[in-house]
């Protein structure tokens, strides 16, 4: 039986299910695993408390199903978070970014005591870099942060302003051999806000959405 990426996805994002537990407010990311995630959270209106949600895109569709959203300065720390990822490692290091909401899902995943990613077994590689990592800056230190990288092919993404009011940056062509030690090295650059490494908190749990079912890592 052919198995499409889309069914892969609903299937791992239905796996993270089993990860919730009544009255908990749950971190909730961005991008389109997570939104088969947010779709089946419509089942737990009522049953959790709400959410603390990552992009202003991912607090319109939880809206929509009835789940109330959160500010996590109101929450303390949450039980659980669930993200998707654009690559991810047997290590459980990962890339995101691909659709900018790194910031706020990087203070998310680091409030959160357990980090649940859910992806398509096609985001499993053995090395990360092969999709471009994606850094965000405040817009004044683009061209400075572009200079200090001094590795890949940087290309700022024009047109796209994060919810944060700031730009990104999508360093291509990587083979990243220590992702924590890149990441705390970009961190270091002045007029980043963060970077598409989460290797330093990487997810606590892997699901992967396979044409066989769900593998868990």
């Amino acid at each position: 039986m052919t198995v499409d990426a889309n069914e892969k996805k609903r299937r791992a994002a239905q796996a993270a299910l089993a990860f919730l537990q009544e009255g908990m407010i749950v971190g909730v990311g961005t991008g389109s695993t997570v939104n088969y995630f947010i779709d089946a959270l419509a089942d737990w209106r009522g049953r959790i408390r709400g959410a603390v949600s990552s992009s202003e895109a991912s607090t319109s569709r939880l809206r929509a199903v009835g789940i109330p959203v959160m500010d996590l300065n109101d929450t303390g720390p949450l039980d659980l978070y669930v993200d998707g990822a654009d690559e991810a490692t047997r290590q459980r290091q990962l890339i995101k970014g691909g659709g900018g909401a790194l910031t706020r899902e990087k203070i998310v995943a680091a409030a959160s005591k357990q980090f649940v990613c859910i992806a398509d077994e096609g985001k499993l590689v053995e090395r990360l870099g092969k999709f471009p990592l994606p850094i965000e800056v405040i817009p004044m230190a683009r061209s400075y942060v572009t200079r200090q990288l001094g590795k890949g092919r940087v290309v700022w993404r024009e047109g796209f302003i994060t919810d944060n009011g700031n730009v990104i940056l999508d360093v291509h062509e990587l083979a990243i051999a220590d992702p924590a030690g890149l990441e705390g090295e970009i961190n270091q650059i002045a007029g980043v806000v963060a970077v598409g490494l989460f290797a330093q908190r990487p997810s606590d749990v892997l699901l992967l959405g396979t044409t066989q079912g769900v593998q868990r890592m």
